[in-house]
């Protein structure tokens, strides 16, 4: 007599299927989870480089650089003339003396190319109706912290609405677009006065989607944001009692400004409508990089009030 062969019943195979796909749903968000913490403080550690590299910028230089990685470069002579000279060849303000990983400035959510060029726009503005001061900020000096301190010159100047940024050599600084940039043309890098961003500095500018499902690239790092006076070339080299001092163009800015954030970590209840919780990474001057509720960044950029 032949000793039969015995088979997978059709039950027994649709279990073993079953538990498969059941450890599969347990283990893929478990190890999504795990590679986005992994990237956190991957990106915690680089934002924290930055913090330092910055400071030594400044005990060499006497002030903080225009930019992290800087400006956008192309080649001026040789086969390459025209082209743009990759972030990972430049001479940054930072890199490659201070920081000697270009990856340093890119956050793991980035996957642009190191010859990436993009224009940007500010941030929103802080919504919110004059009189809401921040907390401890007494702008007027009168020892006291109350509606009078939050006026229109220590807001926020420009927006997404605003055009483009770029270098305004009436005011030596970056300003937004329209009549402050007449005469740029700010998808030329031949042009000077054109600021193009290098894509894959995440640190300097991030690209944020949108309402209507598009996307926009905004400025993460200025050295100056307010405007000290009313009138087009005004502003952005003297500052007065009425300004907000948290600027990295002062001299000596407390230790509760707003160096940059990391908004690649956001969750979008819609496009551009962050959910009110803690996955922005901000970087303050005199601080570690942490955890920072993503729509108070979308809506008050560098105007944050530190915990």
């Amino acid at each position: 007599m032949t000793k039969g062969k015995r088979a997978f019943t059709l039950i027994e195979l649709l279990t073993v299927i079953a538990i498969i796909a059941i450890l599969t749903g347990i283990i893929v968000p478990v190890y999504a989870k795990v590679k986005d913490n992994s990237y956190r403080s991957s990106d915690i550690s680089n934002m924290n480089q930055l913090r330092t590299a910055l400071g030594l910028y400044r005990e060499d230089q006497g002030a903080y650089p225009p930019q992290l990685l800087g400006y956008v470069t192309l080649y001026s002579s040789g086969p390459n003339a025209g082209n743009v000279i990759p972030a990972s060849a430049v001479q940054g303000f930072l890199f490659s003396k201070r920081v000697g990983n270009i990856d340093t400035f890119r956050p793991s959510y980035n996957r642009l190319s190191t010859t990436t060029v993009v224009n940007a726009v500010f941030p929103t503005q802080d919504p919110t109706a004059l009189g809401n001061p921040v907390p401890g900020l007494d702008l007027n000096g009168d020892g006291n912290v109350t509606p009078a301190d939050d006026t229109q010159g220590s807001r926020q100047a420009f927006g997404p609405t605003d055009g483009s940024v770029c270098w305004d050599p009436s005011i030596s600084a970056i300003a937004a677009g329209g009549t402050r940039c007449s005469g740029v043309t700010l998808n030329d890098p031949l042009d000077p006065r054109a600021r193009l961003f290098y894509g894959i500095s995440g640190y300097d500018v991030a690209s944020v989607p949108v309402a209507g499902g598009t996307k926009r690239n905004e400025l993460r790092y200025a050295r100056f944001w307010t405007n000290f006076a009313i009138g087009v070339g005004a502003g952005f080299g003297n500052g007065d009692a009425s300004d907000d001092p948290r600027q990295l163009g002062y001299t000596n800015p407390p230790d509760n400004t707003v160096v940059t954030w990391n908004s690649y970590y956001r969750e979008y209840s819609s496009p551009g409508v962050p959910q009110p919780i803690r996955r922005d990474i901000i970087l303050f001057l005199n601080g570690s990089a942490r955890p920072w509720d993503s729509k108070a960044l979308a809506d008050a950029a560098w105007r944050q009030k530190a915990d």
